[in-house]
């Protein structure tokens, strides 16, 4: 299946010069839905998975979904002030300034074999910033799994030492 057929492109959003990758019209078809949800647990064959982490809020709709056609349980990471008990955090720098991400502290005990999971990754730095917040914690990952991958960011690079799994790899910001 060509996903990305099922993809819309939105020149200049956020901002001009940038083009949107939306997914939600992948996640409208349910076949295409299906397919990659079924293509990024293949990815996970073989590997010893205590649990998946996402990220709010598109990292919610794979991470979970994976999980449970895993048979593991899923680990939700929010932005600050939004989980109600003790939480973990990191900090980390995004291209126009900082952001947090934060975890409940029980969600990670040492030694856990945790799978990052999202729908893109860009330059790999909040990618980067979900493994350091597993690490801190004790926990082991065992890779990152993608929906999309703009590999003309380069991503890797950050992510180097990791094992990173991408569906669909978009070369340059135009191609569509």
């Amino acid at each position: 299946m060509d996903l990305k057929q099922k993809i819309r492109n939105i020149p200049d959003f956020p901002q001009k010069g940038v083009v949107f990758r939306d997914i939600t019209t992948l996640l409208r078809d349910g076949e295409a839905f299906r397919y990659s949800v079924d293509k990024m647990v293949e990815y996970c064959n073989g590997k010893k998975i205590d649990a998946v982490l996402g990220a709010e809020a598109r990292g919610f709709i794979f991470g979970a979904v994976v999980a449970y056609k895993l048979g593991v349980g899923f680990i939700p990471v929010r932005k600050p002030g939004k989980l109600p008990c003790k939480t973990s955090e990191i900090s980390y720098e995004l291209e126009y300034g900082k952001n947090i991400l934060q975890v409940h502290v029980d969600a990670i005990k040492k030694g856990d074999r945790i799978l990052i999971v999202d729908d893109l990754v860009a330059t790999g730095g909040t990618a980067k910033a979900k493994a350091r917040l597993v690490e801190k914690m004790g926990g082991i990952v065992v890779g990152f799994c993608f929906l999309i991958e703009l590999e003309y960011l380069n991503p890797r690079k950050i992510l180097e030492g990791y094992d990173v799994y991408s569906l669909v790899k978009y070369k340059s910001e135009q191609e569509r």
